[in-house]
């Protein structure tokens, strides 16, 4: 489903203010981040300007800069909200744009090395909150080849992170933006990870850990992979009773985490043990008080003996 951001009021909507929270527990890989701008197509890889970036940046920490959102490393473009939202891309950007967005990059990018490769409102974000870094794009638009020329130079002199390195990162930056810090726990050295474009099976020593939902970008834990979530102490729903069935209604929810709001993989658990998952309908408050209705459409739930 599209996310319409049209206006600079959308720098405010849930959605938005949602994901510049959870940005913040985002954490870069390698030593250098490259800085590049948003397109109007999602995800960005899929656009002409990103396909002629990352002939040079794949294998580097990329980021791109884009409002109402603020920031989006390269490994999150997948996720909802930032894969289907609309907005206008006219470069020109407004004080609290550049504010929200400038923060955001300043503490994600830290001490490393910056690459911008980008232009505009992009440029100016950046000299007003980086202490300093390379600017690849300021006599030619990004996407020329006299600029990714001069970013590829640049990146010379770096080294690249392999492709089993990013792929955990990429899988653990989704479990940390889904379920709070501390969650990369959930994703081992050792996960494997199998099946087509739009379901990925995520193993460890042949026991399934969860599915990364591409439609989504975000991980449906198995049974085994909820228990890792448990105990973390979030997205959890109590019951009380053995689940016969696949949805699960309100008045038979005891107890939820309070942080859950609809639209989340939770888990569900009785006698502190995890009977099942699913994807919440209601918010957690919700949940407890409601009298009637579905509070978690159930993917999976473990068997009766």
């Amino acid at each position: 489903m599209k996310v319409i951001c049209s206006i600079e009021e959308s720098l405010h909507r849930p959605e938005a203010v949602r994901w510049r929270d959870r940005m913040k527990l985002m954490k870069p890989l390698g030593e250098v981040v490259v800085v590049l701008p948003c397109s109007m197509k999602k995800p960005y890889s899929t656009s002409r300007s990103h396909r002629k970036f990352m002939r040079v940046t794949r294998g580097f920490q990329e980021l791109i800069l884009t409002s109402p959102f603020g920031i989006c490393p390269r490994e999150m473009e997948n996720t909802h909200p930032i894969s289907s939202y609309d907005v206008s891309t006219t470069g020109e950007w407004s004080h609290e744009e550049k504010k929200l967005s400038g923060e955001l990059l300043r503490d994600y990018v830290g001490d490393l090395d910056v690459i911008a490769h980008v232009d505009g409102g992009y440029l100016e974000v950046c000299e007003e909150y980086l202490d300093a870094f390379t600017p690849t794009a300021t006599t030619s638009r990004p996407a020329s080849p006299e600029a990714i020329h001069r970013l590829g130079r640049e990146l010379e002199g770096y080294e690249k992170i392999g492709a089993r390195k990013r792929m955990l990162h990429m899988l653990r930056s989704v479990a940390v933006y889904q379920f709070g810090e501390g969650a990369d726990v959930i994703i081992p050295d050792d996960c494997r990870v199998r099946g087509r474009y739009h379901r990925k099976i995520l193993t460890q020593d042949g026991s399934e850990i969860g599915t990364l939902m591409m439609d989504r970008g975000l991980i449906s834990p198995s049974l085994e992979g909820a228990a890792s979530i448990y105990s973390l102490g979030v997205k959890w729903v109590e019951i009380d009773f053995r689940l016969e069935s696949n949805t699960l209604f309100a008045p038979g929810v005891v107890d939820a985490d309070r942080g859950i709001i609809p639209g989340d993989e939770v888990v569900i658990v009785r006698e502190g043990d995890v009977v099942g998952v699913g994807r919440a309908v209601l918010c957690g408050e919700e949940m407890v008080k409601a009298e009637r209705g579905v509070a978690v459409r159930l993917r999976r739930r473990k068997s009766l003996k």
